[in-house]
């Protein structure tokens, strides 16, 4: 088990969420967890694939949309930069 955390990546999180159903955004906020419990591997999940590092891509309910994220190490937290998502 990781001591990562998650946080989105501005103090608003209505900037990042904003406008999105609650069940989109239930569905990012898990994702972001378990993004978190990977720890340092989250640095390579998602695209783009082949090298770690850099704000990465993952697809959300059944490629719907996507969420964008940093794993910062240095800080052991993922931040969530975007949701895109379409309706």
């Amino acid at each position: 088990m990781s001591d990562w955390t998650w946080d989105y990546n501005t103090d608003d999180d209505a900037h990042v969420t904003g406008g999105l159903p609650p069940g989109v955004i239930a569905e990012v906020e898990r994702i972001a967890t378990e993004l978190a419990a990977l720890g340092r591997d989250a640095e390579t999940v998602g695209r783009p694939t082949g090298k770690a590092g850099g704000v990465r891509e993952f697809d959300i309910l059944g490629g719907r949309g996507f969420i964008s994220f940093l794993a910062v190490p240095r800080h052991e937290c993922v931040y969530v930069c975007r949701v895109t998502w379409y309706e």
